[in-house]
């Protein structure tokens, strides 16, 4: 391993604003380009169906409150030939859920009930280890930078028998506490459903009816629950889930049930996404409906924590996924079939939803269409070369702050190996695909080749620290840091 002397890129506490996109130059409006985008994405859809083994998807565009096109593609059931119906069809979009989790917490917020601030044991009937002297607040569980250790163990089960109560499980499976909270970013699943599980707590209400009264209701989303098994008359409404085996679609079992419904339970079709989408970007209305005052829903908006300074971070529950030119957020979620994405563009008053299954190529697929759509509606250009001297970088092993500390064992996916390519270029390698970037910038590098994330491309990435102490994050993950390892 190479270790440069020093590396002094940036730190948290000089944390400048995000580094700034330039807007590229078009000769249509985005009237215009929101007109044209349907025969777009149903020629993406037909590439992604004849190469990518989607077997079936929805996409739907909003736009100033209105639906400007909501489509299925492919099938729900490829046996029976039943086409997808954005009206009746029901996905499972994954962690888009946690939205739905955070919207419930901000109203409790809003209603003085709940306090960011609040210690979380607060509003808990079971103790959280003291592994260190900060306690937890809810602001830690929104912005994923409680400390917990990731993993899955029990959340996913194989019928209703083995399912358990939220409170119960919750208390029965707590990760370790691996780092004092506030100071990274980790994705945490446990987190967002410890977070339901106080709306549970507070409201006195069981969380799936907590979402159904005070969001879906409100918002006329008549076709989405959290609950699991599915109400008996949906059960035929389902998209089936597949594999692409031996040049075929194979259905697979239905969707494993969460023990932890608040972080990835949700099953909806397109047009209730649509509702829900445009309730967001209407700040909290939707026609003579309201789940959040103006400024709640602003403030959901608005950034809280970031990994690296000059990258997009995390907000109030959404994800940043561009920082600038124009601010773009949204949430990503993936099932064991299941693919999708909800965006929004708060500043144009667009967003769309999109979600596929089939076989490996369908998450692809999903990451592909989005970064096309986005590009499409709001184009960027890529940053100049940087010119000036190079980084002291420091070459070697990095590793993901989002896994397993109990659990010794290293997975390869875990690694990542950065090398210099030249003075202003280097190389990362991520199981086992190696990606090309050049530098745009101190400590800063654009993407040149490679890897695709449910966002689009990786995007920029940035190093800073020092020595030993040397991290980064890539743009297109704000939700996750990598450490060198020494």
């Amino acid at each position: 391993m190479l270790i440069a002397p020093t590396l002094l890129l940036a730190s948290p506490a000089q944390a400048a604003d995000p580094v700034q996109l330039p807007r590229a130059e078009v000769s249509t409006t985005l009237e215009e380009r929101v007109a044209d985008l349907e025969d777009f994405v149903d020629g993406a859809m037909a590439m992604g169906i004849a190469n990518r083994e989607i077997a079936g998807a929805v996409f739907v565009l909003v736009k100033d409150g209105e639906v400007v096109f909501q489509n299925g593609y492919g099938f729900s059931d490829v046996a029976a030939r039943e086409p997808v119906d954005p009206t009746r069809t029901l996905f499972r979009p994954g962690s888009v859920s946690k939205l739905f989790t955070w919207t419930a917490v901000m109203q409790l917020v809003e209603q003085g009930r709940l306090s960011l601030d609040d210690p979380v044991e607060r509003h808990l009937d079971f103790s959280i280890p003291d592994t260190f002297t900060q306690k937890i607040t809810v602001r830690d569980l929104l912005d994923h930078s409680a400390g917990f250790e990731d993993g899955y163990k029990d959340m996913f089960v194989e019928s209703p028998d083995e399912y358990r109560e939220l409170g119960p499980w919750l208390a029965e499976h707590i990760p370790a506490r691996v780092r004092e909270p506030g100071v990274e970013v980790a994705y945490s699943n446990y987190s967002t459903a410890l977070a339901g599980y106080i709306v549970e707590h507070i409201s006195g209400e069981d969380f799936c009816a907590y979402i159904d009264r005070h969001i879906f209701q409100p918002l006329g989303m008549t076709h989405s629950t959290f609950r699991e098994p599915l109400p008996a008359a949906w059960e035929d409404d389902v998209a089936i889930g597949y594999e692409w085996k031996d040049g075929r679609f194979e259905a697979q079992p239905a969707e494993l049930i969460y023990n932890i419904a608040p972080a990835g339970s949700l099953s909806s079709t397109g047009a209730d996404m649509a509702r829900f989408m445009i309730a967001h970007l209407q700040d909290g209305r939707l026609g003579n409906a309201r789940i959040l005052q103006t400024e709640t829903a602003r403030q959901m908006r608005t950034r809280l924590n970031a990994n690296s300074p000059g990258l997009p971070g995390i907000a109030h529950g959404f994800l940043e996924a561009r920082a600038s030119n124009p601010r773009v957020v949204g949430h990503g979620g993936n099932t064991g079939e299941f693919h999708s994405n909800l965006i929004l563009i708060p500043e144009e008053n667009v967003g769309f939803f999109i979600s596929v299954t089939g076989g490996d190529g369908a998450s692809l697929a999903r990451s592909e269409i989005s970064a096309l759509v986005l590009d499409r509606l709001v184009p960027t250009k890529r940053l100049p070369k940087w010119t000036g001297a190079p980084d002291d970088l420091v070459e070697g092993t990095y590793r993901t702050n989002r896994r397993s500390y109990t659990d010794h064992r290293v997975h390869p996916s875990s690694l990542i190996q950065v090398s210099r390519v030249g003075d202003h270029g280097l190389s990362v390698t991520i199981a086992g695909q190696t990606i090309l970037w050049e530098q745009v910038g101190p400590g800063i590098y654009q993407q040149v080749t490679g890897e695709t994330t449910p966002y689009g491309p990786l995007g920029l990435i940035q190093f800073y620290g020092e020595g030993n102490d040397t991290r980064f994050s890539f743009e297109a993950q704000p939700y996750t840091l990598y450490r060198l390892v020494s």
